[in-house]
């Protein structure tokens, strides 16, 4: 069985999930193929390698023609999403993640979760994100996601509100019944799209499980910090394998399926 760990020690956005799943050998062209599918102008989806503090990792923009984007709610990113023809793993997979984040986001402004909207830039923006996330595990041929515990920051965010507290409100709903633990950092290490993904796609959230490793990946963070900025995925079959080899000699090594490989599915706020 194929998984991917999201290995998430300097937390995670949706722009953070896409460069590390290129990173770890998706092919980026398919992907930009497929996500033609969606009823979506407007945009280009664009990566770059770069290298953090030497470790080479791909930085993923999705430039946007503000001008050219109405404003979406919920409802509407939900039927892009579903008149389009992804597979319906990937559709999904896809519409929970953006039901979890507007339940989220309702909640914490007391809305009617149909009047959650999404400002015109961080709607598209997202679908990308979140489509492009999904469809890459899709693409990929992945059967099971895990992702360690969640990194939270502290101070405050600036977003449209005006100053809202580090981890935001709705980061906080979104991971209901998720680990997180506290860094210090004073920043958003986590942003609610990224948290929304890991709380629909994962299965456990673990220590780096067994596994037999196969590719890894890192996808950059927009913003400079003392450390790597980055998102780890370690791509790999699950379990132990019998018959490795250790230098010494010695032996063998101690060693919820997806149907169709999608059953689950910088640093901007609602990225």
């Amino acid at each position: 069985m194929k998984i991917a760990y999201f290995d998430c020690f300097s937390g995670v956005s949706g722009d953070m999930c896409l460069g590390a799943l290129i990173s770890a050998g998706l092919d980026f062209s398919l992907l930009k193929q497929e996500l033609t599918k969606l009823s979506l102008t407007g945009y280009d989806l664009r990566w770059e390698k770069v290298t953090r503090n030497g470790i080479s990792a791909a930085n993923v923009y999705v430039e946007v023609q503000e001008a050219h984007q109405p404003a979406r709610g919920i409802t509407d990113i939900l039927h892009i999403i579903e008149e389009s023809m992804l597979p319906a793993g990937v559709k999904e997979q896809s519409k929970a993640v953006f039901n979890r984040l507007a339940a989220a986001e309702a909640k914490v402004h007391d809305l009617p979760v149909e009047e959650v909207h999404f400002h015109e830039v961080g709607a598209v923006d997202a679908i990308v994100d979140v489509v492009g996330t999904v469809l890459g595990l899709h693409l990929l041929a992945v059967d099971k996601v895990y992702a360690s515990p969640l990194p939270m920051g502290k101070g405050f965010i600036k977003c449209m509100h005006g100053l809202i507290p580090s981890p935001a409100p709705a980061v906080l709903e979104v991971l209901q019944d998720v680990p997180i633990y506290g860094t210090g950092i004073e920043e958003e290490l986590v942003t609610p799209t990224g948290a929304a993904l890991l709380a629909v796609l994962a299965d456990a959230f673990v220590n780096l499980p067994a596994l037999r490793v196969q590719r890894t990946g890192y996808g950059v963070g927009k913003k400079v910090l003392a450390h790597p900025n980055l998102l780890r995925i370690i791509l790999g079959e699950e379990g132990i394998t019998k018959g490795l080899k250790f230098a010494n000699g010695q032996g063998d090594a101690s060693h919820k399926h997806r149907p169709g490989h999608s059953h689950n599915p910088g640093h901007d706020h609602h990225k």
